[in-house]
């Protein structure tokens, strides 16, 4: 008799979700399911409203991220008014856009590993859920919590001197920016005087990755292993190659690093990638059509980022990114848990930017907007932390927003976390098809290296807890455990 597990909800990661597994009569896993359960429908939402205003509602999709949406947002509405796909902007505004961005990338990217996944790393995936969190982090590694929370402080105020707010701001605006960055303001970043300022940001970025390096050492088994499949790789890349968060043309490699997507304009995304429905889950899962649904599924990410680049353009992220590059002597990188060690020189890169960016003087122009020919139709891409997010919208003659599709990160990962899901189970499951803390953990792990975000993906409202059943092929209920 077949079996079926169920796991609901999934702990430390953000929307709503459970995770069933079916066994056959040998207790062997023969599929394994993340359902996204809950359902809001943003891209209709918008639908009816003036364009300008789309930078703002869209970022109302998540309190997490929404300086990715209102930036996505924004550069699809730069297109509609003629300001261009990203290169059109004036010189303070597209600066004063990378720097909101990068200071985004810097506070999700130090919540995720001090806040999410440390926990994990210094009580290890079968410690006792009550001490394996942010509080027992900060109970037992007092400095490490401490820095967590300051990295995270240090972002949001970036965001808050860019978009106005730290959570749901305004300043990005179809064409440009609405707000320059003031000598004080500036300053305010660069001498320590209230906050530890971006040197200081620069020094624990690079301490979390020795961390992270050191542990991985002496875990090879876990960091290695855990949840490792093959796979293709998309993101954004800068037209000469380099890792670049803000802006770019669309690469994807497979497993092997071969060139599947060569630097294409996404304007044209469409004839590129497609989008598979699935009744069991809200969330769809996108595709290179050129492989197909079956073998064109992709990751996005750090992890895909650092694969598809060719080089990081500040000197501190680029040496660790050889570092990163010589340990699989150059080719792709398919070990999931890997995420965390190149989410962390994104960390360290992102910090460097912000420096060079505050030490430019374009930030204080006063040339904030541009347009130009009128267009019906724009598409933004963005790399949000978690991957690749793209915004596409259609505008009426009266400029009002007549059709909108989002594919975000987390939707973008859907079959790896699938797939990540699966290598769990299958390494978890032994003769008693039962439910234990060291499968829901594991499973929790697996998910959580993907950061994913569950509310953009599917418009869901809330944390994601984890709950795991068990079913036969009848679906009868074997077991069910939920944390």
């Amino acid at each position: 008799m077949g079996k079926k597990i169920t796991i609901e909800p999934v702990t430390r990661v953000e929307g709503h979700g459970k995770v069933t597994i079916h066994l056959d009569d040998a207790n062997k896993v023969t599929q394994s399911r993340l359902h996204i359960v809950e359902f809001r429908g943003f891209e209709r939402f918008v639908q009816g409203r003036p364009y300008w205003e789309g930078p703002v509602l869209v970022q109302r999709l998540c309190g997490i991220c929404p300086v990715s949406h209102h930036l996505a947002a924004a550069k699809a509405m730069d297109v509609i008014v003629g300001a261009g796909a990203g290169e059109g902007l004036t010189p303070t505004g597209e600066k004063m856009r990378r720097l909101m961005h990068y200071g985004q990338m810097f506070q999700s990217h130090a919540l995720h590993f001090f806040h999410l996944c440390s926990p994990d790393l210094l009580f290890g995936i079968d410690a006792d859920p009550a001490i394996r969190n942010i509080i027992g982090v900060a109970m037992q590694h007092k400095d490490l919590a401490v820095q967590g929370v300051m990295m995270r402080k240090f972002g949001q105020e970036i965001i808050r001197a860019t978009a106005g707010k730290k959570i749901h701001g305004t300043g990005a605006i179809p064409g440009g920016i609405n707000k320059n960055l003031s000598p004080e303001e500036r300053d305010w970043f660069l001498d320590g005087k209230e906050i530890p300022n971006v040197d200081k940001m620069i020094e624990w970025s690079q301490g979390a990755l020795d961390f992270f390096k050191d542990y991985q050492s002496k875990n090879k088994g876990l960091i290695d292993n855990f949840a490792s499949f093959d796979s293709n790789h998309l993101s954004l890349v800068r037209k000469d190659g380099a890792l670049d968060l803000y802006h770019g043309v669309l690469r994807a490699v497979d497993r092997d690093g071969n060139r599947i997507l060569d630097d294409v304009d996404y304007q044209d995304y469409l004839d590129y990638i497609g989008e598979e429905v699935r009744s069991w889950t809200y969330m769809k899962f996108p595709y290179l059509k050129s492989l197909g649904k079956k073998d064109g599924w992709y990751r996005v990410g750090p992890l895909a980022r650092l694969n598809t680049c060719d080089f990081i353009p500040t000197p501190l992220a680029q040496a660790e990114f050889e570092k990163y590059k010589a340990y699989t002597a150059g080719k792709p990188n398919n070990m999931s848990m890997h995420t965390h060690w190149a989410r962390l020189i994104e960390t360290l890169h992102s910090a460097e930017m912000i420096k060079d960016l505050l030490n430019d003087s374009d930030l204080q122009g006063t040339d904030l907007v541009t347009k130009g020919e009128r267009k019906p139709s724009g598409i933004g891409l963005i790399e949000a932390p978690r991957g690749t997010l793209f915004h596409h919208y259609d505008v009426d003659e009266n400029d009002l927003i007549t059709m909108c599709n989002l594919i975000v990160s987390t939707t973008n990962n859907n079959e790896p976390m699938n797939r990540a899901v699966n290598w769990v189970a299958d390494n978890t499951i032994s003769e008693k098809p039962e439910v234990t803390e060291g499968m829901l953990n594991g499973v929790e792990v697996a998910i959580r290296a993907y950061d994913p975000c569950l509310s953009c993906a599917t418009h869901a409202i809330g944390k994601m807890p984890l709950e795991v059943s068990i079913y036969d092929a009848q679906d009868n209920l074997i077991d069910s455990k939920s944390k």
